[in-house]
């Protein structure tokens, strides 16, 4: 037993009092000759017996009241050591998509929302984050609002990471008892790691998830071009449980443009596909319906008109062959001689090819090194007599590439370089036999650029990776019959390419996603995103030639969004969120460690609440004391 007020206790010494008055009362009986009467002193010893009696009676029920009155004043109780300790409280609330599942006809997030807020009392001070928010401090009475326009967000924390943001919000009060209560549906990618061996925290886990697991997800988009009229966009489809077919729709914008059932096959995949014009600009939403998770039931994406990427080839030698390479409906090609070359143009570009020169003058070399540092492109193939001086000053400033001796010796250039990022995607295997290109006379070349074709003697053929790329050798008929063979298609048509960055059909929320746009804009411009009442302005980069966009935290919704500068639209951009969430399976619960596990809300907050229970006496006491005092009068009377 323990007292809320001990210091009252000293009030015990009052049961001295009756005691005293008691001693006070006490008689001695002085013996006094009278007259031999027997049955009067049997009458006068029988009187006494049954007073000191009473008196002895009396005693003990005012000893009595005044003890349980003292001992009711002290506030006994009786209670757990942890009932007495100063309790702090974090919970997680698992505010992922896969919390849209159903359960009794409501998502889950919102039936661990409407417990917390019925279960929490209104005076307890708690601190509560999910994936993307975080409350410190608060009472369920201030937060309920926000709770209740809380909405799922596509970031999901692992189990580790729950409980390092969860112990940062605790106080480094040692002697405080921290609980941990974490709601989720704990889903496989949440990743299982023992929590109470991170921190001195005792962690409640509460499990919600729904009875029936069936989900539908459009995945993924992609287009495949089939003629020069019209393309193919394909959707692949995915779904979680048995099901033989359901709709899908196609949307332009709010304009509905097909629609069709899609077939699942025994792995539950499926694949849809749609044709629309090559010409045609799309802002395409594709669209299913399904009563599990919402967020996966459309995706946005769109096609713009292409913007022709622009390149110079400067050079005295025929360049007949790059214009079949770098076609007129993808790139726009100007070709110039080095003496009548327009230095002004330079910037406007996006690649410039330098087509065996015999030497870079200074002038050139200055103004292709200010178009490389402006985000520039530049393609080297030296000539078979070369002024070697000339080239170094401009080579050396990208990976202390330089040229050395020429060589005159046949080689075959034998060496890809498969998982060099000139190459993803071109080659679905490994080719080892064809027939392998040659030359006649090469450069020996030193670098720290990673070689994408090499000769049979690993003597790199073309190195370089993102702005410079650079040949060893001409590759002019008179020096080698690089030209005849398949492997230049993909290599100058991906230097290209990759000379800038275009947008893809959609682009995935939650990662670092950078573009690039073509377009040159005055000093001090800058571009906006906007999608009907959201606007905002992206980190961006200005070059001579065209602008970086980098998205980071920006946009939180998908859909399709307007790059604009000032009132004019430069490009649509459309934003999904990932479909990891879809993938509907968990841990398994029992395996997790934690100090308690429950399948309630309502449950766990009742058992801490009797875990905290105080059973107070002192009620008891005074009701005694009530009793005593009754006895006392009731000696008195009848005694």
């Amino acid at each position: 037993m323990q007292f809320k007020h001990p210091e009252l206790l000293w009030g015990l010494l009052l049961l001295l009092i009756p005691i005293i008055v008691h001693l006070f009362q006490l008689r001695r009986f002085k013996k006094t000759p009278f007259t031999n009467v027997k049955f009067l002193k049997k009458v006068v010893s029988e009187s006494r017996r049954s007073s000191t009696l009473k008196k002895w009676l009396l005693l003990l029920s005012r000893i009595l009241l005044l003890a349980a009155l003292v001992i009711a004043f002290a506030q006994p109780f009786f209670a757990d050591k942890t009932a007495l300790k100063t309790k702090e409280m974090v919970i997680y609330l698992d505010d992922s998509f896969s919390m849209q599942a159903k359960k009794d006809n409501t998502t889950l997030l919102d039936d661990a929302i409407q417990n917390l807020i019925q279960s929490i009392p209104q005076d307890q001070k708690f601190s509560l984050f999910t994936n993307t928010k975080v409350f410190k401090e608060v009472s369920i009475k201030n937060l309920q609002n926000d709770l209740l326009l809380l909405r799922p967000s596509a970031a999901q924390l692992k189990l580790s990471e729950i409980a390092l943001k969860g112990n940062t919000l605790f106080s480094s009060n040692e002697n405080t008892l921290k609980n941990l209560i974490i709601v989720s549906d704990f889903q496989e990618r949440m990743e299982m790691q023992p929590l109470d061996s991170l921190f001195r925290t005792t962690t409640h886990l509460v499990l919600t998830r729904s009875d029936i697991v069936e989900n539908i997800s459009i995945d993924s988009v992609y287009m495949n071009p089939t003629s020069s009229e019209n393309i193919e966009v394909v959707a692949l489809i995915s779904a979680s449980y048995d099901l033989e077919s359901t709709p899908i729709s196609l949307f332009n914008e709010n304009e509905l443009i097909a629609k069709t059932a899609v077939t699942f096959d025994k792995n539950r995949r499926a694949k849809v596909n749609f044709t629309l014009p090559t010409d045609e600009a799309i802002q395409g939403r594709i669209e299913l319906l399904d009563g599990a998770l919402s967020y996966d039931n459309q995706l946005y994406f769109n096609i713009d008109s292409k913007e022709k990427i622009k390149i110079l080839v400067i050079g005295e030698t025929q360049s007949d062959y790059l214009k079949r390479i770098f076609t007129a409906d993808e790139f726009e090609v100007k070709i110039s001689t080095l003496n009548n070359l327009n230095y002004g143009e330079l910037n406007n570009q996006n690649l410039i090819v330098l087509n065996e020169l015999n030497s870079i003058p200074n002038p050139l070399a200055i103004s292709l090194k200010s178009f490389v540092g402006d985000n520039g492109n530049v393609i080297v193939i030296p000539a078979k007599e070369i002024d070697i001086t000339s080239y170094n000053q401009f080579l050396s400033n990208y990976y202390g590439t330089s040229y050395a001796e020429s060589i005159n010796a046949d080689r075959n250039i034998s060496g890809i370089n498969f998982s060099h990022p000139l190459y993803r995607n071109v080659f679905e295997e490994k080719v080892v036999n064809f027939q392998y290109p040659k030359v006649f006379q090469y450069l020996k070349t030193k670098s720290k650029a990673p070689s994408i074709l090499s000769y049979q003697d690993r003597n790199p053929f073309v190195l370089g990776v993102d702005k410079v790329y650079v040949f060893t050798a001409a590759i002019s008929a008179e020096n080698s019959n690089f030209k005849s063979s398949p492997l230049i298609v993909p290599t100058l048509y991906n230097m290209g390419i990759n000379s800038l960055k275009l947008p893809q059909l959609y682009q995935n929320l939650g990662s670092r996603i950078e573009i690039e746009l073509p377009v040159q804009l005055p000093k001090d411009h800058i571009l906006k995103v906007v999608k009907d009442e959201l606007e905002f302005i992206p980190e961006q980069k200005s070059f001579a030639n065209k602008v970086s966009i980098l998205f980071r935290e920006n946009p939180s919704k998908d859909g399709i969004f307007k790059i604009m500068n000032k009132e004019t639209v430069l490009k649509n951009l459309s934003f999904n969120f990932s479909r990891h969430e879809s993938d509907l399976k968990y841990l398994d619960f029992n395996t997790i460690s934690a100090s308690t596990k429950n399948e309630s809300i309502q449950t766990l907050f009742e058992d801490l609440e009797n875990d905290d229970a105080i059973n107070e006496l002192w009620k008891w006491f005074i009701i005694l004391a009530a009793a005593f005092m009754l006895a006392e009068v009731l000696i008195q009377k009848y005694l």
